[in-house]
């Protein structure tokens, strides 16, 4: 099976501009694509971990990955997606937060001896000539015809689009040209919201090269031949966005979610996400999905193992993975490891009179981000002590609760947290 068929095949593939010649190059040829990353934040999240698992895919048939990183468009902010312009960062974070991401990236996508590229677009837009670039660049585009794309008409009808986000089209594609002139670059490739800025790239690169045809006389190169493709974001079966929990988004940097937190995501999928989950984001065999797929009811909880396993195993390695399964295990087993449960520690401060409120408990261990929130859920039962549940808003936690280092803090089924003294 081809690349693009094995991609087509996982449910990955979104839209193409030229399906057939698009399938043709990936199947039986070789070629650089690129995929952009804007740095805007110091983790790549699980939104990425799609985009990552496409470009190992593709390396591994053969082709070359160009990751490029938003140095130069990070700075003015993608509006895809944005009731609001995304906040502006200085240079300084937009150079830590790309390394933040090389680093993760390489866990998938191997950079040694030229088998990948990384590129940051800062190195050709920020000393770019607006004159220079208005009347080259700018003139391919029409205003009528960008306003008509999603992520502007989101923008214009959530809260006004500014002329400044206006330039993240023209940038992007201007990205694309430049990756074509280098590196013969003929494939981009996004998220399907992405698709506008996408296609503003292939016709900048056609547009172009008819034009210098046209004033030299020599035919258009074939490199000049370029194509779009997008895959699917990673939603649910009801069609929300995958990646967020109550405490916020499911980051790659164990800092950010530990690898417990990471393994417990992926178990608690749901049912009828979970094959859509291991074919788009695991490296296993299509015909050993096609087994797990026939699971049903609470045998569906292996192939949630599966998933959970693979897909931390991928981003934290084998060692974390084994470890947050297990530990995941002895807990529903009511047999609790707790050394790689995700914890807080407190010291005295955090008591007042020997002993700390259950809200403020909740708080500081990050299980409720307000007091409103604290007080809903142990009102609702939602939490438990060492396995004893609280239902008393004013409860008080005394030490003495810590004597053997820790109390073990359960929100709802699936979420456990360690507090220690």
């Amino acid at each position: 099976m081809g690349v693009y068929d094995e991609l087509k095949a996982r449910g990955l593939v979104a839209q193409v501009t030229n399906e057939e010649q698009v399938k043709d190059l990936l199947n039986n040829g070789k070629t650089h694509f690129y995929i952009g990353f804007d740095p805007t934040a110091d983790s790549l999240h699980v939104g990425h971990f799609v985009q990552v698992m496409v470009m190992a895919h593709m390396q591994k048939a053969g082709h070359t990955p160009i990751a490029l990183f938003g140095g130069g468009t990070g700075m003015i902010g993608d509006p895809s997606g944005k009731s609001d312009m995304r906040k502006m960062l200085t240079c300084e974070d937009i150079d830590h937060n790309i390394s933040c991401f090389q680093k993760q990236m390489s866990r998938l996508v191997d950079f040694s001896d030229g088998k990948a590229i990384m590129v940051n677009n800062a190195d050709w837009l920020t000393d770019l000539n607006y004159i220079n670039f208005i009347r080259e660049i700018g003139v391919h585009f029409t205003v009528a015809k960008m306003l008509s794309a999603e992520c502007y008409k989101q923008r214009m009808e959530r809260g006004g689009l500014t002329f400044f986000e206006l330039n993240y089209m023209l940038m992007q594609s201007y990205d694309f040209f430049v990756l074509n002139q280098k590196y013969g670059c003929q494939l981009e490739l996004g998220g399907d919201d992405q698709w506008s800025n996408i296609i503003g790239g292939v016709e900048l690169i056609r547009k172009i090269a008819a034009k210098n045809s046209e004033k030299t006389g020599e035919p258009i190169p074939k490199t000049a031949e370029s194509f779009g493709m997008t895959f699917t974001l990673l939603t649910t079966s009801e069609g929300k966005k995958m990646g967020k929990t109550e405490n916020g988004a499911v980051w790659l940097d164990p800092e950010k979610t530990s690898p417990y937190e990471f393994y417990q995501y992926w178990r608690n999928v749901a049912d009828a996400d979970v094959i859509r989950c291991l074919k788009i984001l695991t490296f296993l065999p299509l015909s050993e999905i096609d087994e797990l797929a026939k699971l049903e009811g609470s045998q569906l909880n292996k192939a949630k193992e599966i998933l959970a396993f693979e897909v931390t195993k991928l981003i934290h390695g084998g060692e974390e993975a084994v470890k947050a399964q297990q530990g995941a295990k002895a807990l529903f087993g009511g047999n609790a490891d707790t050394n790689n449960m995700p914890s807080t520690q407190l010291n005295d401060d955090d008591m007042t009179d020997g002993a700390m409120g259950i809200l403020d408990l909740l708080i500081k261990t990050g299980l409720a981000a307000s007091k409103s929130e604290a007080r809903r859920l142990v009102t609702q039962g939602g939490i438990s002590i060492d396995d004893e549940k609280v239902t008393d808003a004013n409860a008080q936690i005394a030490v003495q609760a810590f004597e053997k280092g820790y109390v073990i803090i359960k929100r709802g089924k699936k979420v456990f947290h360690k507090a220690m003294m």
